[in-house]
Parts: C-alpha cells; sequence; structure tokens
C-alpha cells in the first residue's frame, strides 16, 4: 500500500494473447470484479512503462506486464445488525456460515440492510477484509438470497486473496443439491456453457457465444428420482452467477420454485403451492478449500434444509 493506493503488478500469461485488456486483467487478479478493473482501466490506474491505458476494450497480445494502482477501499459504511448466524467454523482468519434460504449476502439495490454482511459485521466487531469494498466487505463469493448453504468469509486481506486464488484456479470443491423438474435419461453429464447478462433482461443470466461470456462448467449427477422430478448433485468447476440454475434449464431440467428459469407441470405446481415452497430447490452442501494461511485441506458439509425435505417427501407421495 502506497500513499492510501495498493499497486499491484500484473503479468499478463501467453494466452490471453486477443483478449480484451478488462477481460485478461480479471483473470489475472481474481480479488477484484472485471467491472471493477474496467471502471480503474477507464480512470486511470493502469500504467506500462509509464504509459497510461485507458481502454478496457484494448485487445492485448499477451506476455505484457502492467502495474495498477488501486484506491484503499473507504471504511466500510453498513450498520452491524444482531442477526443470528450458523457458523461452522471460524478463526482469526475466516469464517464458514451456513447460510439460510432468504437471506441476502451483501447490501445492494433493494436490500440496503438485514443481510449477511451486516450480521458479519456485528458478529466480527467489524473486523473483515475490506478488498471486497465497502458493500461486500469479507466476501469472496456469494449464493443467491434464496439458496442455502456453505459459503466461506475473509477476515483477514491475506486470507481473501489466498481464497480468491483458489476459486479462480477452481481449486475449490463446491457441491449442490438441486430438485429439478423431470428425470434426467443420463446418470450424469457436464454443461459447458458461457454465461453472461441476458442481451433483453438485465436481471437474467444466459448461455452467450463469443467473448461476451464467461466460462462455465457444471458437471452433474442423478442421485434420485420421482416420478416427474428428481434430486441431482452438481459440482461447480466454475463458480458465474445463476450457473446451476441456467445450466439445469438449458439442458431441459430447470429446478422447482425457480421463480425466473423454472417452469414444470400441474402436478409439480400442486406440491409446490400445497408446501408453500417459493424459491429455487437449491442447497449448497458441500464446500471444501485449502486454508490460505495455514494450508490445511478443509471439507464442510450442510444438511439439506427442513423445507427440501418436506419437498422430497411431498413428491414421492
Amino acid at each position: 500500500m502506497a500513499g492510501g493506493q495498493q499497486i499491484i503488478d500484473v503479468a499478463l500469461r501467453p494466452e490471453h494473447a486477443g483478449w480484451r485488456l478488462d477481460r485478461a486483467l480479471a483473470d489475472s487478479i481474481p480479488t477484484l470484479s472485471r467491472e471493477r478493473l474496467k471502471a480503474l482501466v477507464q480512470s486511470g490506474a493502469l500504467e506500462r512503462n509509464g504509459a497510461l491505458f485507458r481502454d478496457p476494450s484494448l485487445k492485448v497480445h499477451g506476455g505484457e506486464a502492467f502495474r495498477l494502482s488501486v484506491p484503499e477501499p473507504a471504511p466500510a459504511h453498513n450498520e452491524a445488525q444482531d442477526i443470528p448466524l450458523t457458523i461452522v467454523f471460524e478463526d482469526e482468519h475466516l469464517l464458514v456460515v451456513d447460510k439460510p434460504a432468504g437471506l441476502v449476502v451483501h447490501p445492494a439495490a433493494g436490500n440496503a440492510d438485514g443481510t449477511l454482511v451486516n450480521a458479519l459485521l456485528h458478529h466480527c466487531g467489524g473486523g473483515l477484509s475490506g478488498i471486497g469494498g465497502v458493500a461486500r466487505p469479507g466476501i469472496v463469493h456469494r449464493i443467491d438470497k434464496d439458496t442455502s448453504g456453505l459459503l466461506v468469509v475473509a477476515k483477514t486481506d491475506v486470507a481473501h486473496e489466498g481464497l480468491a486464488r483458489q476459486f479462480a484456479a477452481h481449486s475449490i470443491n463446491r457441491r449442490y443439491l438441486a430438485v429439478v423438474a423431470g428425470v434426467p435419461t443420463e446418470a450424469e453429464g457436464i454443461v459447458d456453457a458461457p454465461l453472461a447478462r441476458s442481451a433483453t433482461d438485465r436481471k437474467k443470466i444466459a448461455i452467450v457465444r463469443g467473448d461476451r461470456g464467461k466460462r462455465a462448467v457444471t458437471h452433474w449427477r442423478r442421485l434420485k428420482n420421482w416420478r416427474d422430478a428428481a434430486l441431482v448433485e452438481c459440482r461447480l468447476e466454475t463458480g458465474r452467477t445463476h450457473q446451476v440454475r441456467v445450466h439445469m434449464a438449458s439442458i431441459g431440467h430447470p429446478l422447482l420454485g425457480d421463480p425466473v428459469y423454472g417452469r414444470s407441470g400441474k402436478r409439480l405446481k400442486d406440491v409446490l403451492n400445497r408446501l408453500g415452497f417459493k424459491r429455487q430447490a437449491l442447497h449448497a452442501a458441500v464446500l471444501g478449500f485449502t486454508h490460505p494461511v495455514t494450508k490445511v485441506r478443509l471439507s464442510f458439509e450442510s444438511a439439506v434444509p427442513e423445507d427440501m425435505q418436506e419437498l422430497f417427501t411431498a413428491l414421492g407421495v
């Protein structure tokens, strides 16, 4: 950190040749989002041999070395709130939380407070990594509001950077349980399809072609089937927004209860209505990673929540 700024030296790899500058930087600096990097580049924060680069769409040759100046994060202004948390692991570097469905991970439009971040600030006394910025202190990854299950939170910048590198290298073990409409004919499969914001509906994610999308890979296998639905395990090779939801819908098996990508027959709709099940049937059941400081491999499992257990029972009737 120099003069209120963090200086990051970035060495692009040869395989980045032909990529947009902001995309290559995002691939090289996993702690910063592509949108954040785009804004930094446009502000004049990127230089090479004394020359500024302000065009995030510039095509790179691969192998270039850049220097990026990142302003020191402003102090978090989120309010600490005493919201109950289920913590399955904690030390001075990080903690693992079992998030209930319905809890938003970080403040955003429409959810200014009452989030996991507000709860974490209360629990940790404000001691969370600042790399995520003002709105997202400590947040290395996220799961949707209406998805339940495990996520890891960084208390220190060292832990944040170490975890982000593992997410970028796809070495985090993330396994989700999902209830899907219909029964897949195959026992298992892989969906390898890039994702990006939909060009027609910015609230949705869509499968796209070309360099507009980010590579997304989901490995799935059928664990149990009912008459017109199935329980599948999805192992994420990458972790994109709405990845499981979009990928499973793309092969004709959308998640039950999904308000955005879901569709199902009359019996399944009746089951969901009878139970009052109003979320996507998705649970982050397994999370494994190497502790970024102690280097010990950690693995955690979360039991299927009660509402999904009730769904299992109803589908079998």
